[in-house]
């Protein structure tokens, strides 16, 4: 397979950046996508170019790291992570552009590669229980419904990718926001902290500068994991009941 590929191609965040045109061939349609830019910074490398920066840990769809704009969808044609995204999706002789997470709080490191310590602050502000120290407590002793373990371990499949963000006309993160406050408010072990949880991640959220949420609807369509959008509407119903409990007091 002979494929052109647009890369936009910046050296760090205050640099201006562009898209540079490469030509590879040779590619199989069992490779992943990140195999074929393996094989393009391979053929940059010999031929004393700088290779193209992009983000990858896991290669396995796990870790949300793969953060890529591929012909303008994030993480590309298929609802998957890129690492999980195969070169069958794609025709001999196709033009393919690769660009990076576009928002204003996801800053460019390098190339391909994007800052999302943005994701990082929101969860510091919120995202975890109070848990006593000491040895593991039995599994049954603190029982949870089935719905709502059901409803936490959908929210809980969240990887953090930012394809919500990418994919959002607004660059939103309410669907991130509202999977990691979601997951834990349902479950009596982030009851303490529900309220504060919720009050304090979603102002952390707009302090990060992401765009105000239209429910287009377009982050759940990017969303690797299916998160769904109602989540966004479940997070509003928690942030309303804190926000009136707040004032009570």
């Amino acid at each position: 397979m002979k494929l052109t590929l647009r890369v936009w191609r910046q050296k760090n965040a205050d640099a201006d950046g562009t898209m540079s045109t490469y030509e590879v061939d040779g590619i199989s349609s069992d490779m992943s996508f990140l195999e074929m830019l393996d094989v393009l910074n391979e053929q940059l490398i010999l031929s004393g170019e700088d290779p193209v920066a992009f983000d990858h840990d896991c290669r396995e769809g796990i870790c949300g790291a793969c953060s890529l704009v591929i012909n303008g969808d994030a993480h590309g044609p298929e609802r998957t992570t890129t690492c999980q995204l195969h070169m069958r999706s794609f025709k001999d002789g196709d033009t393919i552009d690769i660009e990076p997470w576009r928002a204003a709080p996801f800053p460019v490191i390098k190339d391909l590669v994007v800052d999302r310590s943005a994701f990082d602050r929101i969860i510091q502000a919120g995202g975890y229980i109070t848990a006593p120290t000491g040895s593991a407590p039995e599994a049954h002793a603190t029982p949870v419904p089935k719905a709502d373990a059901d409803f936490a371990f959908e929210h809980a499949e969240c990887i953090g990718c930012g394809a919500c963000v990418a994919a959002c006309p607004n660059g939103a993160a309410m669907l991130f926001t509202s999977a990691k406050i979601n997951h834990l408010n349902v479950l009596p072990q982030g009851a303490p902290e529900r309220e504060t949880r919720v009050l304090d991640m979603v102002a952390q959220m707009d302090a990060e500068g992401f765009g105000g949420c239209t429910l287009t609807g377009e982050c759940a369509t990017a969303c690797p994991k299916g998160i769904p959008l109602m989540s966004i509407t479940s997070m509003n119903k928690e942030w309303l009941r804190a926000t009136r409990k707040a004032g009570k007091r």
